[in-house]
């Protein structure tokens, strides 16, 4: 009987999935962060790093998505 591999999880896609789980942490906190902040400067320099985490999530999920196909 021939015995199937299991199929491995190609370097590239492994390395985003990495990158993926760090900016959803840094996602996290950032959120945290804002829940319990005040003043208007604070906001805006939590929401300018939550959109940038947000941009790059998605850069990543695209990069990801093509790496797996």
């Amino acid at each position: 009987m021939a015995r199937r591999k299991a199929a491995a999880t190609p370097p590239a896609v492994a390395e985003i999935d990495n990158q993926i789980a760090i900016v959803r942490d840094n996602l996290r906190q950032l959120v945290e962060q804002a829940a319990s902040s005040s003043g208007a400067a604070n906001e805006e320099l939590l929401s300018q790093r939550i959109t940038e985490q947000e941009a790059k999530l998605a850069l990543l999920r695209k990069q990801r998505e093509e790496a797996a196909s």
